[in-house]
This record gives structure tokens, sequence and C-alpha cells, in this order.
């Protein structure tokens, strides 16, 4: 996520290295790398020039705190900046209403239709929403199976009308059966084009005054930086959306459309995609997003992942099995789906600090444990339970079995060995040893 622009801005502030003091010369010669990394990522010339105005008459003037280096100062003062150029705060969805409705819209090809699935996974697992999908793109042959597909993966009923070429009757219709089966969120999916046009943008506004939603959502593909800006733009004239998705965020995106769209439009960036998961989906928050950009990570993000996660009784039983030496695989393949579930695998190594940049240029693949869980799936019940009587002979079938080689086997054996007594020695008071140990080493 924004790995080019992150690279780019940590180079410029290099350029502070070395100085006692921020002075005008050195703040310029920064912030001219600054401004050439945004517009690199595809942010408005404007914007790019505003900003960097903003940061220098901020910057300068300031002494230099005793806890801070010139570098370190100008970081954060770029990192408030970039906050507020993505929104400042973070704002979530109005969910008041008997339904709410809440109105899809974005050109095709944008993620619309996934992320309305992805919307409707997390009402419902999050807020304990009852939620009914509407598929209201009539032009589109594969849009209702899709999104029909898309409910079924989230246990979601999807409402759709065959052969009514009316969306606005058909969102209308959607809203009473909502209001008789006891659904408190109605997600209308609306047809996109390739181009905006004339009569989307009638059609849209038709739908939008029939049903009144208490949000309308723009749904915009990060990875076509600028012109999704400018698509927002004209979208916004029109209907007066009340906040942005952003999809497509793990892939090779410049970061334009981030930055630059609530400078545009005035309106605040609400959710961002960040995989083809339906779980992939995230609350935005431009402090956070501030601090991925500029190296720091999110460790707030990962710990909220990881809490969602958490099972407390599962935690329990996991301890207790630690304590009498009974931890097995079988518990180790819980907690590796435990870690699958938190997301994209590269997405969260980016949430540590300085892990992003260490691992910028490793491919962290998604599938990166399938073949710890063939090795896993390839044990017995009973190697699974009691790895210790797993000996050579068994290695070379289960190795057989999970399409590996004993040196992978053994590579597992010794991780998860390791991993016990690490664990064990947590459990067992051994924490503030390894914790002095840790200050030690530094």
């Amino acid at each position: 996520m924004f790995n080019n622009l992150s690279d780019k801005l940590d180079k410029a502030f290099h350029v502070l290295k070395g100085h006692g003091s921020i002075t005008e010369i050195n703040v310029a010669e920064t912030l001219k790398e600054v401004r050439r990394a945004l517009l690199d990522a595809d942010v408005n010339f404007k914007i790019a020039k505003t900003f960097t105005s903003t940061v220098k008459e901020k910057a300068l003037g300031q002494d230099v705190l005793t806890t801070l280096n010139p570098g370190q100062l100008m970081v954060k003062i770029v990192k408030d900046e970039l906050t507020e150029l993505m929104g400042g705060d973070t704002v979530g969805l109005n969910l008041k209403g008997s339904p709410t409705v809440i109105l899809m819209s974005g050109l095709q090809g944008s993620g619309k239709t996934t992320f309305s699935g992805k919307l409707a996974n997390y009402l419902k697992t999050k807020k304990t929403k009852n939620v009914l999908l509407v598929g209201c793109d009539v032009y589109r042959p594969a849009a209702i199976n899709q999104l029909k597909v898309v409910g079924d993966q989230v246990g979601v009923e999807v409402y759709a009308e065959e052969g009514n070429m009316n969306p606005v009757q058909i969102a209308e219709n959607a809203v009473k059966h909502a209001k008789a089966n006891g659904k408190n969120v109605v997600i209308i999916d609306t047809a996109g084009r390739l181009a905006v046009d004339e009569e989307m943008m009638t059609e849209i506004s038709n739908i939008h005054k029939a049903v009144s939603p208490e949000e309308t959502l723009f749904v915009v593909d990060s990875m076509t930086g600028q012109d999704a800006v400018n698509t927002a733009k004209s979208f916004n004239d029109v209907l007066n959306f009340d906040g942005v998705i952003l999809t497509k965020l793990d892939g090779d995106t410049r970061g334009g459309a981030a930055l630059s769209i609530k400078s545009v439009v005035n309106k605040p960036i609400k959710f961002i995609g960040t995989g083809e998961k339906m779980e992939a989906i995230d609350v935005f928050h431009p402090d956070r997003m501030a601090e991925r950009i500029l190296g720091m990570g999110d460790v707030v993000s990962l710990v909220e992942r990881a809490q969602e996660q958490y099972d407390e009784e599962e935690a329990r039983r996991i301890q207790k099995k630690i304590a009498k030496n009974q931890f097995g695989f079988d518990d180790f393949l819980k907690q590796i789906q435990q870690i699958k579930k938190m997301g994209n695998m590269k997405d969260l190594v980016g949430m540590i600090p300085g892990a992003g940049k260490m691992m910028k240029d490793v491919d962290i693949d998604d599938d990166a444990f399938k073949g710890i869980e063939a090795i896993i799936h390839s044990m017995t019940p009973d190697e699974r339970s009691t790895p210790a009587m797993i000996n050579a002979s068994r290695k070379k079938r289960i190795a057989k079995g999970s399409g590996t080689n004993v040196q992978e086997v053994n590579q597992l054996m010794k991780q998860f060995n390791q991993m016990s007594k690490m664990m064990k020695m947590m459990q067992g008071g051994g924490g503030k040893k390894m914790m002095q140990m840790m200050k030690g080493m530094q």
C-alpha cells in the first residue's frame, strides 16, 4: 500500500540528516523532493503545491525539539498535514433510518458490487444489522448473478426482480420488502458505466430521489489515480454523495486518489478495500494512513484486527494445554487460521513499524501458510496431538502426503518446538526474563 510514495518520502527526509537545525535552504530542498513524490503518486499539482507550501510555513522558524532531530520534526509536520489532507477525522456511517438505505454508486469495474457484499458482511458481523442487498444493475447480464454469489458468501439475502428493467421501481420495492421482513439496512447496488454519461447520472439521480438514502457512497478504484478524483467530482455534482469508498488498495496503487479526493470533493473517505476476501474492509482513519505512508506502521489497526479474531475461551483452553505440555499441531493450525482471518499478509506486515520498509522487496504471498497446512493435514490425528511421536519414517510419509520434502517437515517441527517453548516460557513467568534479555540486547 503506497510503497512507492513511502520510499520517495523517506528519501526526501534524508536531505535533513546531519543538520542541527531546520533552515530555509534545507527545508526548501526537502519539500522539493516531497512535492515530486506527491506528483509521482498522481496527486493533483495544485494540491501538491498547496500541501508543500503549508508544510514549509509550519516548518520555518521552529526550533528542533530536544527529543527530535530535524528529520523527525519534518516527518511530524508532514504527517499532520497528510492527515488533514485525507480528511483529518474518521467519519463513520449514518445508520439512522428504518431501514437505513445505502446507495452505492461508481463506474463499472470499480469493485462496487464486491464492496456492497463486503459492506453487508461488515454491518452484519460488526454492527449486528439485518442486511438486504439489492440488485439494480439491470444492464450488465452477470451483475445480478454476481451480487447473488456475493450475498451467498456473506449469508445476506439479495433482492432482485428478474425481467424488470426499471431500477427505480426495483429500489422502491426492495425498501418495502425490507420493511415487511425486518431488514434494518438496505444496500442498493446500482449500474455502472465505462465512463460518466447523462443517462447514467439521470438514472442514479432518480433512484436517489425515490428512496432518499441515509448514505450515498461513491466507490473509487484507487488504482486509477487522478482519473478517479475527476470522476468523483462529476458524480458529486449530481448526487452530492456522503462519502467515498477506496477499493483495491492492496494493489500497485500510487495513492493519488486517497490523497487528493477529500480536497477536490470535500467528502470523507469512509472505508477502504484491502483485498479480495469479504473480510478485507477497513474503516478509513486518516491519521493511521498518514503514519503508514511515512513508514511508521499502524499498530492500533493491527491490534484491532487481532482482537476481532481473539477468542477468550479458546485462549484459556490453549493456556491449559501449554501448561500440561499438550499443545499440538491441531492447536497450531487454529492459530494459523486466526492469523489468516486478519487479512492480507503484506498489509499486516506493513502495519508493523519499520517492517514495511525492510520487507518491501520480499514477496509475501497470501498462501504463505499453504505448505505448513498441507504438512499438518498429512499427519494422523495421533501425530497432530502428540508431535513427539513423529520419527524419521513418519516424516517421510508426511512429506510424501503433503507434496513437500523431509527437510521442510523438519523445519516445521523445529519452528513448532521453538514456539511451544517460548509460549511456555511466557506463561510460566518467563516473560519478565525475556523482557530483561531484550532490554540487554538494545
